[in-house]
């Protein structure tokens, strides 16, 4: 499982020009789900990401994480995540799990996520979207379950 986590103000999701999610200071979370993930790998990530340090304290140091600060999460799934663009020009999404099992895994960490007291917003698995982040840094962090 992988996420791209982005440290933001703001971040927002529309869906054929209607906003199905909106938060204020949090945790734009990009989500692809891989072949293979598991159970496991839902609580590695979600136990990182709740507790990544990358809120700054009084001194501008990152001290703080998203369960200190009280913020929120906007969780978009993103099956690109698992691009392979090692041959040829067009990405192969092999690696990427098939649709209905990331589905039952995306919403299974957006319920880990909601368990730990975060408050949780989504786009539409699947669906089209336009997603607008106000990245607050910019604070950008990769983290993949299987290098945990």
């Amino acid at each position: 499982m992988r996420a791209v986590i982005q440290r933001v103000e703001e971040s927002y999701v529309k869906v054929d020009g209607e906003v199905v999610g909106s938060i204020g200071r949090g945790l734009n979370i990009l989500l692809g789900v891989g072949k293979g993930d598991t159970e496991e790998d839902i609580e590695k990530l979600v136990k990182k990401v709740v507790n990544l340090r990358i809120f700054e304290d009084e001194r501008g140091k990152f001290q703080h994480s998203l369960k200190d600060i009280g913020g929120e999460a906007l969780v978009i799934s993103q099956f690109t995540l698992y691009a392979n663009v090692k041959k040829g020009r067009r990405p192969s999404f092999e690696e990427a799990e098939t649709p209905e099992r990331a589905k039952k895994l995306y919403e299974l960490f957006v319920e880990r996520l909601k368990e730990e007291g975060i408050r949780v917003q989504t786009g539409v698995f699947g669906a089209m979207m336009d997603v607008f982040i106000r990245n607050w840094g910019p604070v950008t962090i990769v983290v993949d379950s299987k290098e945990l």
